[in-house]
Formats: C-alpha cells, structure tokens, sequence
C-alpha cells in the first residue's frame, strides 16, 4: 500500500510517499524564506506555487504511479489558516481524482508518530519544540495528553523575535546556538516555570534590556529556557512513570537542548531518542505515515469534513489506532 502526505502548516510545503511497513520512498520539500519571518499569505502563495511540481516530484522519486496512491493524507492542524487551506486544497483534489481515502492529520501527533517509527521507541513522553508549539506529549487512556505547554508563545517562535530584533537572519535558532558556544557568562534572566508549564515572553523582553554581549545573551537564553524544558520533561517522566524520552521538531536539533535531556534521562535510567534531522523538521513523511495508521485503524473523512483546524489541540484525538 501506499500512502501520499501533504504538510503545510507553516513555512514548509511538502510531500512524501511511504509504504505501510513504514519505509520512506520520498520526502520532498521547500521552504519559504521570509526576511524577518512568516507572512501567512506569502507562505500560502509559496506553497500555492510549489505544490504540483513536489507532489510530482514526490511520486517520481517513490518510483510509482499516482494510480498506484492508496490513501492521501494531509495535516489538517494546527497551524496558519492560508497555508493549511492551501494543503488542504491539494489534497482533496487529489483524493477526489484518485477516488482514494482522505485522511485528516493533527501535526503534532505525527511528529511523535514519525518519531516512534524511526527511533524504536514505544511509549515514549514527546517534548515537541518547534516555531509555533511547545509542549510535553505522552498517551494515556485512549489519547495523546499534553502534561505541559507554553502559556505564551513557542520556544522557536520566542528566539526568532529576540534574533529578529538583534539583526539576525531567519530562523534565528542555528544562529543563536552558534552564538551561544562563545558566551562566558550565565545572565540572570526570569526563569518562568508553573507547575508544568512555562512562558518564554517575559524572559526574552529581559535579554533585550540586558546589556551584555550578544554571545552571553545567547547563551544565557539557551541555558535558562532549556533547562526549565528539561524540568517539565523529568516531572512529567516521575508523573507519569514512564521511561523514554522523544525529541521532536525543529527546534530540538539544538545539540545544547539534546545533551541537557539526555543527560537527564540517564540520571533518571530512562531511554532517550532523537529522529534524524529531516523527520525533526516539519516534514510531510510524518503525515503520510501517521496517515497510514489512522486508516490502517479505520480512520478517513469525507471532503465535507476536511476543513482545516488551526487550533487543532493535541488532545482532541482520539488515538483508536494504539
């Protein structure tokens, strides 16, 4: 069987065919490149523009047919509305001309779902830390629950402004990091845990008012908002009692944010994991395989039921297929 994924939540457009054993016949993507970030409508032109030729060029590198697709997948939410109906568009008109199934993806829920596909780990806490979401996943009872989110913005969203307004490219994240490897000194910045949430607003507005170098700035961004990550994280391994940890989206290709939770895990004797980079990424792999296993538990909607959710919560799922 073959699957066809479509993601397009944000700032990238994709397209990947897997087969239902789980092996990765493409995965092909662009990326808009905005100079001071995402403009939701110039993104959505950008994947309006890019669509066809990477869903072709998807098919071509799979080495099948479009005949052959038997189910089509795409990331329904959450996410900017002008892209998610772009995708959402394409999708259902390739459902509709192939008389296929159409499933509906939350793209939360399949990062933690590429994750477990290609790391082996079975029943693992996600700490999910992208542009746009920042949270601690894990399944219980019949669905994936969020033990832990920000109450403000996303981790990646937070240091792209502080990069933003200290004159960096986008994404501000790998440049930070780089930065963060030359800082020497640990500023005092608001470290901002409740309970099992945390907010990331208030401690960039301080960085910005502190006058210090921008390497120790960096630094001290990292140090601070990774290790009130790295608490949630544990709380929610001793609360929940399990014994593996999984790392998803863009931003936990940080090599800092890896080695503060492994570092954790081994203290605790639980098991860490981490994907590859271009399944850390939003990445249309991800969709087209938790696709597979949504229909694969008899999961599909019609096209009168795929509008798009851009506040699509993580536990609004019900995850029949575990």
């Amino acid at each position: 069987m073959y699957i066809l994924g479509l993601e397009g939540t944000a700032h990238t457009i994709g397209s990947s065919v897997v087969t239902d054993t789980g092996d990765v016949l493409s995965n092909i993507s662009k990326t808009y490149q905005g100079k001071e970030g995402i403009h939701p409508r110039e993104a959505a032109n950008h994947h309006s523009s890019n669509i066809l030729g990477i869903i072709k060029e998807s098919i071509d590198v799979a080495g099948i047919e479009k005949d052959d697709i038997d189910v089509v997948s795409f990331s329904q939410g959450p996410g900017l509305g002008p892209c998610l109906r772009t995708t959402a568009t394409a999708a259902r008109s390739l459902s509709l001309s192939l008389d296929v199934p159409l499933v509906g993806v939350n793209h939360c829920i399949a990062h933690l779902e590429i994750g477990r596909l290609m790391t082996g780990a079975e029943n693992p806490i996600l700490l999910y830390v992208s542009g746009g979401n920042t949270q601690v996943i894990a399944f219980r009872k019949g669905r994936y629950r969020v033990f832990g989110e920000t109450l403000d913005i996303g981790l990646g969203n937070m240091l792209d402004k502080f990069g933003r307004e200290k004159g960096m490219t986008f994404p501000a994240g790998p440049v930070i990091e780089e930065k963060a490897k030359e800082g020497k000194k640990l500023i005092d910045l608001p470290y901002s845990v409740k309970g099992m949430d945390v907010e990331f607003s208030g401690i960039m507005t301080a960085a910005l008012n502190e006058d210090a170098t921008i390497e120790d700035l960096c630094f001290s961004l990292q140090e601070t908002t990774f290790a009130m990550l790295t608490e949630v994280t544990e709380r929610a391994l001793a609360h929940i009692r399990k014994d593996e940890v999984l790392l998803g989206g863009g931003v936990v290709q940080n090599k800092r944010l890896q080695s503060m939770i492994k570092t954790m895990t081994e203290e605790r004797g639980a098991e860490y994991y981490v994907p590859e980079a271009q399944y850390c990424v939003d990445n249309a792999a991800m969709i087209a395989w938790t696709g597979y296993i949504m229909y694969d538990a008899g999961i599909s909607i019609s096209v009168e039921e795929s509008n798009i959710k851009q506040k699509f919560r993580t536990d609004e799922v019900e995850v029949s297929w575990r």
